[in-house]
């Protein structure tokens, strides 16, 4: 009988749908960069108050200058000056001009600004009581950048669910706000579990192995938008794994754990779920990564991958991170897919839909997307994780694939929402 597997879109809605956004905090708004709004973001005045000059010159009444020209120049009395911050409080007259600095406000009776390297100064110091030249005519509105340009009083500068960017938070300073509200990172429990793990720092025994899950996904975790903890490694062994596991969900959103998720004799913390809470799926057509538990613990999602550390990175690629960032209120969860050429033949004889470590370059020559698998699929073997750019997929069903072929690779070097 053939065994039951869940596609992965199935386990992916499955798992989309247990997650909820976590509660609104208010951080600084130069910490928001990266981030989506939870709320909208209002002005409270318009953007900006007043209109001013878009660079340094001298600020006229383009009437004036209608008739300016190389053989006609045109002279003004400078009245006054203005700067960022200096305000010129009366209005100019006809045959009247004044200094103006980059960002200040346009005066009274303006409708232009002339660039200041081509005004010749003709006495003075080109500031107050000095006259100046102009040989050319300006345009209503030249140099001169409008009053609420950027927005209304009133007007939403950015949505909830928009993600910051760095530009944004000077946006959002320009619209009032020195703090803004997010969405909290999820607080993700890690745990490893195998009699056979001691910490990196340990040299292992013969039988022993150092646990590098936990590092690997505590930097996914954390690349991913959470706040991971590590709650350790648990042997084989009922009662410890039990402790551990109900430690972290009583103290965290989101319960991850590696090793164990298969149908081993020591597979407890998927009989602890089942016996406790409630188990949703715990196989998918997906290689590597087919065996992955998800389910509810004291009502908190639970998600335990493979210890292979590959299957346990495109398990956590797959489900964990868009999970985690459905929790921080981000709108786009996938990571972006593009189309490449195979540089070589892939045969493939199992069902299950394959995630393939490889690296995907673009040809110099011809601008070609080329993908290269890793020399070897082992699932035991970060090294070829740590070095490829992208997964290239397979779909469901055996295939044969040739060099020169198109196929799909998911962009695990990019972040979800990018534009290829």
């Amino acid at each position: 009988m053939a065994e039951e597997l869940m596609r992965l879109e199935d386990a992916q809605a499955i798992v989309l749908s247990q997650m909820q956004m976590t509660e609104v905090v208010e951080i600084p708004v130069w910490q928001a960069a990266g981030l989506p709004l939870a709320d909208d973001a209002v002005a409270d005045i318009d953007i900006s108050p007043f209109a001013n000059s878009a660079m340094d010159g001298y600020a006229v009444r383009s009437a004036d200058l209608a008739q300016a020209s190389g053989e006609a120049p045109v002279t003004l009395d400078v009245i006054g000056h203005e700067a960022a911050g200096h305000v010129f409080r009366g209005t100019i007259g006809a045959g009247e001009t004044v200094r103006i600095m980059t960002g200040a406000p346009v005066p009274g009776g303006a409708d232009a600004v002339v660039k200041y390297e081509i005004v010749d100064v003709l006495d003075g110091d080109g500031n107050e009581d000095s006259h100046v030249s102009f040989s050319a005519p300006a345009k209503v509105g030249e140099n001169v950048r409008s009053a609420a340009e950027e927005a209304h009083a009133g007007d939403v500068v950015m949505r909830a669910g928009e993600v910051v960017a760095p530009a944004g938070a000077g946006l959002l300073a320009s619209a009032g706000y020195a703090s803004v509200k997010v969405h909290a990172a999820p607080r993700v429990g890690i745990i490893s579990l195998g009699t056979e793990l001691v910490a990196p720092s340990e040299l292992p025994a013969r039988g022993q192995i150092r646990d590098s899950n936990s590092s690997a996904l505590m930097a996914e975790a954390l690349d991913a938008g959470a706040d991971p903890v590590f709650f350790g490694i648990a042997p084989d062994d009922e009662q410890a794994i039990a402790e551990l596991v109900h430690r972290a969900v009583q103290e965290c959103d989101f319960v991850i754990t590696s090793g164990g998720a298969s149908a081993g004799d020591y597979d407890y913390v998927t009989a602890l779920v089942r016996r406790e809470g409630e188990v949703l799926f715990d196989r998918i057509s997906m290689r590597p990564g087919k065996a992955i538990t998800f389910g509810l613990l004291g009502g908190k999602p639970y998600l335990g991958l493979s210890g292979n550390p590959a299957a346990a990175y495109v398990g956590f690629e797959m489900l964990a991170r868009p999970a985690i960032r459905k929790m921080r209120g981000f709108a786009e969860g996938v990571r972006p897919v593009q189309q490449a050429t195979l540089t070589h033949g892939v045969k493939k004889r199992q069902h299950r839909r394959f995630f393939d470590r490889a690296t995907v370059l673009r040809d110099p020559e011809t601008g070609e997307l080329l993908v290269t698998e890793a020399k070897t699929q082992n699932s035991a073997l970060l090294g070829t994780m740590q070095r490829a750019n992208c997964l290239l997929r397979i779909d469901e069903g055996p295939c044969d694939l040739a060099a020169g072929d198109v196929v799909d690779v998911v962009r695990v070097d990019l972040p979800e929402g990018t534009v290829l």
